[in-house]
């Protein structure tokens, strides 16, 4: 016999009455879900790139940085052969070589020696009357118009005060003193060159700058000399050398 149902108990609600409005509520979100993602497009198109496709993509492209590696380590190990003790001993040969020419090694050889100073006041302790301040002092000018004659004259190497002068040198005055690499001096100035002297000397007896220093030598009293040597030494560069740009200087030998 069919249970009897208690008097108070009412009908039982359907679980299809409850699960279809649940699924079509979930089917709408998916779908609406769907169309922002593809915006409006078709998710699965034939032209849309296949995990399988970006696979052999990246596996190419591997293969080529494996292939290019290969080739930089065959070069390097044809430039510097395949011993690392090899590689180095040629690196500081090839180092040496270039320390020369760049200034870094001290020279020695004949030359020539010249020397600025500022003007000096006369037996009774005055300077000229009609002289200015700047008249009676070296400047960076003077300086830099000797260096260039000599340098213009073929000079091997040259030297200021104690220091060696290499490309990025750069003598500045500071008030009635020099400042070269940092550190700072006074008159006098010598300037020691290495090469031929009678060339140096001829170049700078035809620098304008040098000879309206000369000019100012005979006017205000201020000194210049220049003394031929046998033999001169040259310092070698000690300073730091800041590499802004570089070039090959030819292959290393072993």
């Amino acid at each position: 016999m069919p249970a009897r149902r208690r008097p108070e108990e009412g009908p039982r609600p359907s679980l299809w009455r409850v699960g279809v409005p649940v699924v079509c509520l979930l089917a709408g979100l998916l779908l609406g879900a769907t169309h922002g993602v593809s915006r409006g497009g078709e998710i699965r198109r034939s032209d849309a790139p296949r995990l399988v496709d970006l696979v052999r993509g990246e596996q190419a492209e591997v293969g080529r940085l494996n292939a290019e590696r290969d080739r930089l380590a065959t070069t390097i190990d044809s430039t510097h052969g395949r011993s690392a003790n090899a590689a180095l001993a040629a690196m500081l040969r090839r180092s040496a070589e270039l320390g020369a020419d760049a200034g870094l090694d001290a020279v020695h050889g004949p030359g020539l020696v010249a020397t600025l100073t500022d003007a000096q006041r006369d037996a009774n302790g005055r300077f000229p009357r009609d002289a200015s301040p700047d008249d009676l002092v070296v400047h960076q000018q003077d300086i830099q118009a000797v260096l260039n004659a000599l340098w213009t004259a073929g000079a091997e190497a040259i030297q200021l005060q104690d220091q060696r002068i290499i490309a990025t040198s750069a003598p500045r005055c500071v008030g009635n003193t020099l400042l070269l690499n940092g550190r700072t001096y006074s008159p006098p100035y010598t300037v020691t060159a290495i090469g031929d002297a009678t060339a140096m000397q001829a170049s700078l007896a035809a620098a304008p700058l040098v000879v309206l220093y000369k000019q100012y030598v005979v006017r205000f009293g201020l000194g210049y000399s220049e003394q031929v040597r046998s033999d001169v030494r040259v310092a070698g560069f000690t300073g730091p050398v800041r590499m802004h740009s570089a070039q090959p200087a030819g292959p290393i030998s072993y």
